[in-house]
């Protein structure tokens, strides 16, 4: 009995070492063919790590101003009688805008130049009398008085009707009619907006250290997102006094190379912009494309194409780096990364200068793959990139 069961053991112990040594056999092919298997290469297109000297600039966010501005408002109450504008033209300096009625004006002031004459008229005679010795000289000065007073009285209503008609105080271009025909204006009611767009400026603050370096006459770049496709020049043209006590921060103003096209003002007063001031010095940088970038949570990198290492015997994760048709293989490469101009990026480790990367096409690497270099689709990366250049 005992026998039996010692032979029936032997056996299961038997069976169970063939099945293992066939599964063993089994994995170990498999793990072999792996090893073997070359997965095609991913066509990408190949660029090189680029020294360049970049400009020093003073970042800051700007509001726009008119170089001139006003609302104009009525200087005395009246009735619109008459209106030479619709909103939105360009008027020239002295252009008649707004007449108020002056009828009433008008007639005093016929009365006033009548009496005036009279009283001018006394003043002449009691004059003539007073050099002949016949009147006394408090007669001639309460002549003299009532000339003057006549004068004054002229000159008041005169003033008046020229203030009921509103002018242009400047050229440049008008807002919106806030006022009509027939209506009843009070004195400092608004009538219209005037700006003077031609040049702009654009006022912005920069932190306290700035000022060692800053100075008038340097050269700003403008660019807001009302006006995407364009960048406006300009320079400093005057820095504050003193700085804000509670941001330490001290206010510049720039003056804009003429941002209008004729009549089409693409700026307007009150909008937001972007402002960078450029600085006379420049900083060697090591870039790249942005393209190139893998970004992730667990950093940033670019794939180096290179030669694949030689192996060293020691353990790998995953499978070896392979080789495409010109013998390179995307190396994985964890870079960090500076300033951002354009479509470049700056790289302060991790890379040098000469390397040759992979620029279009990352997302599809992994690290070891086998490469095929292209140049078709290749994109042209810029420094100052428009959007009708995608």
């Amino acid at each position: 009995m005992k026998t039996r069961i010692a032979l029936a053991l032997l056996g299961l112990l038997l069976v169970i070492g063939i099945l293992g040594g066939l599964k063993f056999l089994q994995i170990s092919d498999l793990i072999a063919a792996g090893k073997e298997q070359q997965f095609p290469p991913i066509v990408v297109t190949a660029t090189e790590v680029q020294s360049s000297e970049w400009e020093t600039t003073l970042s800051a966010i700007g509001t726009l101003e008119a170089a001139k501005g006003v609302v104009i408002t009525a200087d005395v109450s009246g009735q619109v009688t008459r209106l030479n504008f619709e909103g939105g033209e360009t008027v020239q300096e002295g252009d008649l805008l707004l007449e108020q009625d002056f009828a009433y004006e008008t007639a005093e002031l016929s009365a006033a130049e009548s009496e005036l004459e009279l009283a001018e008229s006394n003043l002449s005679r009691v004059s003539r009398l007073h050099r002949d010795r016949v009147t006394t000289r408090a007669e001639f000065d309460a002549a003299q008085s009532a000339a003057l007073a006549a004068r004054a009285r002229t000159d008041v209503i005169s003033a008046t009707i020229d203030k009921k008609q509103i002018v242009a105080p400047f050229s440049g271009r008008l807002g919106l009619k806030l006022v009509d025909i027939g209506q009843e204006l009070g004195q400092g009611v608004s009538i219209v907006s005037l700006q003077r767009a031609d040049p702009m400026l654009v006022n912005f603050s920069l932190p306290q250290q700035s000022l060692s370096v800053l100075e008038t006459g340097m050269t700003v770049r403008v660019t807001t997102d009302a006006v995407p496709d364009r960048q406006f020049p300009g320079s400093v043209t005057a820095i504050d006094t003193q700085v804000n006590e509670t941001t330490r921060t001290l206010r510049v103003q720039a003056t804009l190379d003429s941002p209008a096209e004729g009549d089409d003002y693409r700026l307007l007063p009150g909008m937001f912009a972007s402002v960078e001031v450029v600085l006379p010095d420049t900083r060697p940088v090591t870039i790249v494309p942005l393209s190139a970038i893998s970004f992730a949570t667990f950093g940033d990198s670019v794939f180096v194409l290179a030669e694949p290492p030689e192996p060293n015997g020691e353990p790998q994760r995953g499978p070896p780096p392979q080789a495409g048709p010109d013998g390179l293989s995307a190396l994985q490469q964890f870079v960090q990364l500076g300033e951002r101009r354009g479509d470049f990026v700056e790289v302060t480790r991790g890379l040098e200068v000469g390397q040759q990367i992979a620029k279009d096409g990352v997302f599809k690497l992994r690290n070891g793959a086998a490469i095929d270099i292209t140049e078709e689709g290749a994109t042209s990366p810029s420094l100052t990139p428009r959007p009708d250049d995608a």
